[in-house]
């Protein structure tokens, strides 16, 4: 064993936060006011980050989950319709559209980006189709020139599910500037956080008027006689948050500089590693934010791989398996879940059945580590799958 395998990995720790998040947290106590509807900082929060992502408008909200929820609601989606999403995501993809009763109809995934596969996604497209929701996996993301295309021709709105891609770009574009409604989180392991908390971006103000609304049960903002325009709920996020956010979205560019250069030192290293394939770039993602550096064990049994994850835990690397396909979750099957068999579903997404099984994904504070520390991970991992 080499001396470094030897020492500590020490990565940093995440959250991070400093001074900033205290002077934010005292600014939005000393308001007097701490909903949004009495202090400022959720306004300057929302505008902030509309501004930064390239959008003429966002709305924060309680959590990423509820954004998703929300955005569908907001594009139509309602009980009985469609709503396609990636089989390998976390589940709150599926869920979200659920809720509002629509059927969630998982597709494909790429084997190279992970992300939804264009063709699968077309193929799926029906007269109840609501809404397309390509998952920028990783901040890798989806093939929007393709997306883009398809939602023009078929005149089925996208929703982005960018809860990994806070400062991504696709061909120069930010994730605001490619005009479609997209959905952000800022859960306690995300690129920023408040350890709850997530964002919806908007391409025009009528969309966005009309979120408000929902996300505030139904209540203009200026409304005093309780009249209640439209059905919603409360997903109001609060000052405290939204001053913790503004801390993180100021700090957000530098780390993501940070995990650009590491993750190409990382994968690289990976590369080189039999029995292990790292996740694939698009060059057209000329900014790839990185929540996670993901590999897959071609070949791996969801055993094997769940073996490969204690061991590298128990030497100090932070290593998850990766999500199971959504279908393959009870929670999938037990409201508005689509007239289709687990085994047929899986059939027509093999890719996403391989990286059920193979793969792993690294924490994002792996690749906040030195140069050196890339090395010492990519030397664990190598030696972990060679005696797996």
């Amino acid at each position: 064993m080499s001396d470094a395998l030897s020492r500590p990995l020490d990565l940093p720790a995440w959250p991070q936060f400093d001074d900033a998040e205290r002077a934010g947290l005292l600014r939005a106590l000393d308001q007097g006011q701490w909903w949004r509807m009495g202090g400022s900082e959720v306004d300057s929060f929302e505008s902030e980050f509309a501004d930064h992502h390239g959008a003429p408008h966002a709305l924060a909200v309680t959590n990423g989950t509820h954004a998703l929820e929300l955005a569908l609601q907001v594009l139509g989606v309602e009980p009985g319709s469609e709503v396609i999403v990636p089989a390998f995501t976390f589940i709150s993809s599926s869920q979200a559209a659920q809720r509002l009763g629509a059927v969630a109809v998982p597709v494909d995934v790429d084997l190279d980006t992970y992300c939804i596969d264009v063709e699968a996604t077309s193929a799926a497209v029906t007269s109840k189709t609501a809404a397309i929701m390509p998952v920028h996996m990783a901040g890798q993301m989806s093939d929007m020139d393709a997306l883009q295309k398809l939602s023009a021709d078929s005149g089925v709105p996208l929703l982005q599910d960018a809860a990994h891609a806070h400062g991504a770009r696709w061909r120069g574009k930010r994730v605001g500037e490619l005009g479609s409604v997209a959905a952000f989180s800022f859960q306690n392991g995300k690129l920023m956080t408040a350890g709850e908390g997530g964002a919806v971006t908007f391409p025009d103000a009528e969309l966005h008027e009309m979120a408000f609304l929902r996300h505030s049960c139904g209540r203009p903002r200026t409304d005093r006689l309780y009249k209640h325009r439209v059905a919603g709920s409360n997903f109001r996020i609060n000052e405290f948050s939204a001053s913790v956010l503004r801390a993180q979205l100021a700090r957000l560019d530098g780390q993501i500089e940070t995990r650009e250069a590491r993750s190409k030192v990382l994968s690289g290293l990976l590369a080189d590693v039999p029995g292990v394939e790292p996740q694939g770039r698009d060059e057209r993602c000329d900014r790839m934010s990185h929540y996670m550096a993901m590999f897959r064990i071609p070949g791996a049994t969801e055993e094997r791989r769940n073996a490969v994850v204690d061991a590298l835990v128990a030497r100090g690397v932070p290593a998850f398996t990766g999500f199971r396909a959504v279908y393959r979750c009870d929670a999938f099957w037990e409201t508005s879940a689509p007239a289709e068999s687990v085994e047929a579903i899986a059939q027509r997404c093999p890719n996403s059945e391989t990286l059920h099984a193979e793969c792993v994904w690294l924490h994002h504070r792996t690749l906040l580590g030195t140069e050196d520390q890339m090395h010492t991970v990519a030397e664990i991992i190598s030696d972990v799958v060679a005696s797996s």
